[in-house]
């Protein structure tokens, strides 16, 4: 009988921590989902160094509850509304500015302008003048506090919906993008998409390597062209040098990649006959057989991603 019991408990605490992993891989999941930080100027009469108070408080947040990932120029937003509820002067000396704020957040869809969840709580704050009443207030945010959880979690599922349901239009607008030689930001738009949502990034990966395969074969007609036109001007040591460098950018995978052999073959023999010197044509051999090609195209997005203005233009959530 007692070992039954023991047995029992043994079943009771396994089930226990599967039941808790499994949560545990859920939230992780979820937490992949970027969401950048976005404090509107229309917030009427809050001070500049206020605002700026709130964006950081906001970033905590995001910090704060697992959401990870790189946010920049992400649809999705975390951003909040502060209103004024009462605004009093104090019988102190000397006399204090006493608020008391409605903040409301809001996570959404940045570039529609549309609210998938909000969460508001009050707050008071008070101080010698308006900048540091509001800011007194704004440490009254607890970054970590449960009640944001719910918030939160609400606004990951709906992301999630909302790329589940936008997923074919995705890849459409991605090889639209392809069709135009703009590889890389059709690379972004597919990458971008987490891979929590596991059906649509499956096929997302799948649009995404004939997109790549169409990049490196653009780019390997354009660098041969390069490089043979400046073997063709010069002909000598330093023209083969400086075509050598392009060529070694090639891709092995890309489809001209035996022609690019073919001209450094010829570069090389010619620069034997005259400068009577050993020329190669030096390339990344492993490049494309082994590599990690989910990497190779979040690079590519990553790269595109980082070159893009810093100063996104969102909607309002409210």
């Amino acid at each position: 009988m007692k070992n039954n019991k023991i047995f029992l408990i043994l079943i009771l605490v396994m089930c226990f921590s599967f039941a808790k992993a499994q949560t545990t891989g859920k939230m992780d999941d979820k937490g992949r989902l970027a969401l950048a930080a976005w404090v509107p100027d229309q917030i009427e009469g809050m001070p500049a160094a206020a605002k700026k108070n709130l964006e950081n408080k906001l970033s905590q947040i995001i910090t704060a509850n697992g959401i990870s990932g790189d946010a920049m120029n992400s649809r999705f937003i975390i951003s909040a509304n502060v209103t004024v509820m009462t605004k009093d002067i104090t019988e102190t000396a000397p006399p204090m500015q006493a608020y008391t704020l409605n903040v409301t957040f809001y996570i959404g869809d940045g570039f529609e302008g549309k609210s998938f969840s909000s969460y508001s709580t009050t707050i008071k704050g008070v101080g010698d003048n308006e900048t540091k009443a509001y800011n007194a207030a704004l440490k009254n945010v607890k970054t970590n506090d449960p009640a944001y959880q719910s918030f939160i979690d609400k606004g990951k599922v709906k992301i999630i919906e909302y790329y589940n349901a936008q997923c074919d239009v995705i890849i459409k607008q991605a090889k639209v993008l392809a069709g135009m030689n703009k590889f890389d930001e059709a690379i972004w738009s597919l990458t971008a998409v987490p891979d929590v949502c596991t059906e649509c990034w499956n096929k997302c990966m799948a649009a995404v390597a004939p997109i790549f395969q169409q990049k490196i074969d653009f780019e390997c007609k354009t660098k041969l062209t390069e490089a043979s036109n400046l073997w063709n001007a010069g002909q000598s040591y330093d023209a083969a040098q400086q075509a050598g460098a392009i060529l070694a950018t090639i891709d092995p995978k890309a489809s001209c990649f035996n022609e690019a052999k073919a001209l450094s073959d010829k570069i090389g023999k010619r620069i034997l006959e005259v400068d009577k010197r050993e020329w190669n044509f030096k390339y990344d051999k492993e490049i494309g057989l082994e590599r990690d090609m989910i990497k190779a195209y979040r690079d590519v997005g990553v790269a595109y991603g980082n070159g893009q203005p810093q100063n996104v233009t969102y909607k309002s959530l409210w």
